[in-house]
């Protein structure tokens, strides 16, 4: 199967994937993450390439795919041997997507998980070719805000950085699971852990921790649940037993404050101090099992680049992404319209056009016959050509003018109207009785009335006498929002938002231990109702906000939006006092358009 070869280096592509992506063709997958998934492809010249693809629930926030292009657009001046190059990318289409240099190597994660922690000689190269990546790329301005062990490939000359700075565009847009900062908990910086403004020195606290994973096997801040992660790394000092004596300068760039950790031309400085030779990157620099690794990736690649489809098909019509990048691969475009470019020299009109002239004969005077615009070449027949499927298509008369042998249709006589106006008086007539005998009817029931008005019960009388039909319901189960964010129940899912003008007419914020609703209309239930559709329609105890210390695990209440849409909000808790971030954990059941927009109730 494509893809798929000794030893595991390539996963063949799954029944959902692409198999073309503006033109290059997907050989295998390489994996997966947060942002998207990544595909082995190949450039016209058979030189292979990493592929990614965004998630498309990234791809839908505007803010996302603004801070993408501006990432991507900035990672084109990121060149350094250390880094892998940014070949071609599209952020403005459905499915944006970038192309880096492919890096025929293991992950820093996958290598110490299988072989076990790096010697001694090989993390002093890793760390002098990280912070050499690191100094490029904050050169082009970049901070990469994911240094981690699977963003740091292991290739023959040396380790490889990637996705350096792509993480910043995600992070108006989706939280993790914590209401944190996009960035992996265990290799976070405190600051990042914290919400705190992001410097070029978190990515030197984080290469401090990716040195203490290839030097000892475990991160310098131990395992469990994130927020217990992020606890240690804020307030604790990093556990470094078993780490060589060597590498003992690692210490400092895990130091609490930013301004005390080491600038990256310091740290090549420390590794050429603590290597008893100079350091040299070679085919040597790693153990012989990681380097076999790499040898067999290079020919897994090299056969899946000489396969028939990869070289041996016409080049797409679509022009090349970027005038500046890489052109476009070789490999066809699988979209329908393409199909027909191999049929391009077939431009001879068919036997079959001297049978169509029947059709467009000569019109009369009376409308001067224009010939049907040719269609394109290569494209089939033209348009006035019979189809080759079903019955022969009947000739169909021209817009104007008539053909020979046209003959009217004959003219019904006219019809005596007078039964007709009759039947319209004597039905307007009943109308109007009946109308009168409802007015009536209506009238008296005003009448027998109590008079009473304002309860729950009346107060909803009036606006549900006819109540729009139940919508379905959509739940969202464990939504974050931060202290200060919002959602609008019209996204799906609702995501939390920090934009300040919209604050105040969101559909349910947080803010300073409480919950609010831009309408004003929120009804907290006692414990004894039963959260429904039918309860928040009836319930008319409006408050403007509910406070965090009215609820308890499992409380529910009614958020009603100026739209027409009606929540039932399950507290399912805040953050632990142990957890840098401060959120609330909430469900979400949501009936859109439940109401008439702007009811009062």
């Amino acid at each position: 199967m494509a893809g798929a070869r000794p030893g595991g280096q390539f996963r063949p592509l799954e029944s959902g994937d692409p198999t073309t992506v503006a033109g290059y063709r997907l050989a295998a997958r390489l994996g997966s993450g947060g942002m998207g998934t990544v595909y082995l492809s190949y450039t016209p010249g058979g030189h292979p390439i990493a592929l990614k693809t965004i998630r498309p629930e990234l791809t839908e926030d505007p803010e996302f795919r603004r801070r993408f292009k501006q990432e991507v657009q900035a990672a084109q001046r990121v060149q350094g041997l250390y880094t892998a190059p940014v070949i071609d990318y599209d952020t403005e289409g459905a499915q944006p997507w970038l192309a880096t240099a492919y890096v025929a190597g293991p992950s820093l994660a996958s290598a110490v998980g299988e072989h076990g922690p790096l010697p001694v000689p090989s993390v002093l190269l890793l760390l002098a070719g990280m912070a050499e990546a690191l100094s490029v790329i904050h050169g082009a301005g970049i901070v990469h805000r994911d240094l981690k062990p699977s963003n740091v490939l292991l290739a023959s000359d040396g380790p490889r950085v990637i996705d350096f700075g792509i993480a910043r565009a995600a992070d108006a847009t989706a939280l993790t699971g914590t209401g944190v900062s996009i960035g992996t908990p265990a290799f976070m910086s405190p600051e990042q852990a914290a919400g705190k403004p992001i410097t070029p020195a978190s990515d030197v606290f984080a290469l401090g921790q990716v040195a203490a994973f290839a030097g000892r096997g475990t991160g310098a801040y131990g395992d469990g649940p994130s927020h217990a992660v992020l606890y240690r790394i804020v307030h604790e000092e990093p556990d470094l037993r078993g780490l060589p004596g060597q590498l003992a300068f690692i210490a400092r760039c895990l130091a609490k404050e930013p301004a005390e950790r080491p600038s990256p031309a310091e740290i090549i400085t420390l590794c050429q101090e603590a290597s008893p030779t100079p350091l040299r990157q070679s085919g040597s620099w790693l153990p012989e099992a990681i380097t076999e690794q790499i040898t067999q990736r290079v020919s897994a690649s090299a056969a899946l680049a000489a396969t028939p489809t990869a070289t041996a098909a016409p080049a797409p019509t679509a022009p090349v992404t970027q005038p500046n990048a890489a052109p476009a691969p070789t490999a066809p475009v699988t979209q329908p319209h393409a199909a027909p470019v191999a049929h391009t020299p077939a431009t001879p009109v068919p036997p079959a056009a001297p049978p169509a002239a029947p059709i467009h004969a000569a019109p009369t005077a009376a409308a001067p016959h224009v010939p049907p615009a040719p269609g394109p070449v290569g494209y089939g027949p033209a348009v006035h050509h019979q189809p080759s499927y079903g019955p022969p298509a009947a000739p169909a008369p021209p817009a104007f003018g008539r053909q020979p042998g046209w003959r009217p249709l004959p003219v019904p006589p006219k019809r005596n109207n007078v039964g007709k106006w009759i039947g319209i008086g004597i039905a307007a007539v009943m109308g109007l009785f009946w109308l009168s005998s409802c007015a009536s009817v209506l009238k008296g029931l005003g009448d027998s009335s109590d008079g009473s008005s304002g309860s729950s019960g009346s107060a909803s009388g009036s606006a549900s006498a006819k109540p729009l039909p139940d919508p379905k319901p959509v739940s969202y189960r464990g939504i974050n929002i931060p202290d200060g964010y919002y959602v609008q129940f019209a996204d799906s899912p609702p995501r939390p938002k920090d934009d300040e003008g919209n604050f105040y007419s969101s559909d349910l914020s947080h803010y300073d231990d409480e919950l609010r609703s831009g309408n004003d209309r929120i009804v907290l239930l006692n414990n004894a109702q039963q959260g429904s559709l039918k309860t928040c329609r009836e319930e008319t105890r409006y408050a403007e906000s509910v406070s965090l210390s009215q609820l308890s695990k499992g409380s529910q209440f009614c958020v009603h939006t100026g739209s027409g849409h009606i929540a039932l909000v399950t507290y399912r808790g805040s953050a632990p006092e142990s957890d840098p971030s401060d959120y609330v954990s909430l469900d979400l059941t949501i009936w859109r358009n439940a109401e008439d927009p702007d009811a009062e109730g």
